[in-house]
Parts: structure tokens; C-alpha cells; sequence
């Protein structure tokens, strides 16, 4: 998968050194185990991430990650503005707590792939930092 930065800066965002706003990074949860997430949904998310011209992380299970504590849990928070589509928001939080990994209020977007359609959430992790508003968490 390929990087393409955004070429116009938010106000609060920093660039990456050329004037671009760096794209925030996107972590795609499969849901393995519980399988509390609609298969199509999940699907096609997947597959709108797949076509994009963006990096993202794709992971069998947050809620396996956070039992192991995992520690790329850690490296994802600090990484910077990030975009999850998961679960509910709460339980995202939860478990990146868990794994000693909090969230920035100010720097996720955790899209609910339990409630919202596969659009919704590929059009918020997909969109220009300008589309999507500030990097604020749906509680």
C-alpha cells in the first residue's frame, strides 16, 4: 500500500517539511475472534483501504493485541493523528489502556464499524484532514 500526503494543511496540523499535511494513520481492525462485527461492513472497508492510495495497518484482533499487551498498541498511539476503524469507541480506548497505550483525544477518530456503514466509516478514514474536521474520537 502506498502514501499519498495531503497537499493542504490544517490550521493545528504540522507539516512534513515540504508545506504537506501528513495523511493520519489508519488501523484497521478485522475482529477475529469475537466476531461482534458485520461481515460486509468489515469487508468492504477492508476492500475501500485495499483500493485506496494509502498505508494503513490492518489486525487480526485488537482485543488480542491488548491481552498480549501488545507493544505496537504503543507505537500506534504515539505515532501521531490516528484514524481506527474498530468497535465502539469506549471499548478501543479501553483497550489500548490496557495495553499501556493511551489515546489523544485530540489526535484519534475511532470509527464504529458495529453502527456505522461501510461508506461512513471508509469516508472518515479516507478523507482529507479538511473533510474529516478535527481529530476528535466519537464517544
Amino acid at each position: 500500500m502506498k502514501t499519498t500526503p495531503d497537499t493542504a494543511p490544517s490550521a493545528n496540523a504540522p507539516d512534513d517539511g515540504e508545506g504537506r499535511t501528513p495523511r493520519p494513520g489508519v488501523l484497521y481492525c478485522h475482529c477475529v475472534h469475537a466476531r461482534v462485527l458485520p461481515v460486509d461492513v468489515k469487508t468492504a472497508v477492508l476492500d475501500r483501504l485495499a483500493e485506496a492510495d494509502v498505508e494503513f495497518d490492518a489486525v487480526p484482533d485488537l482485543c488480542e493485541m491488548a491481552a498480549r499487551a501488545d507493544p505496537r498498541l504503543r507505537e500506534l498511539a504515539a505515532q501521531g493523528r490516528l484514524r481506527i476503524a474498530a468497535c465502539y469507541p469506549r471499548a478501543v480506548r479501553w483497550l489500548f489502556a490496557a495495553a499501556g497505550a493511551e489515546l489523544a483525544d485530540d489526535r484519534v477518530q475511532i470509527l464504529n464499524m458495529r453502527t456505522e456503514t461501510a461508506d461512513d466509516v471508509a469516508h472518515g478514514l479516507l478523507a482529507p484532514e479538511s473533510d474529516a474536521g478535527e481529530m476528535e474520537s466519537s464517544r
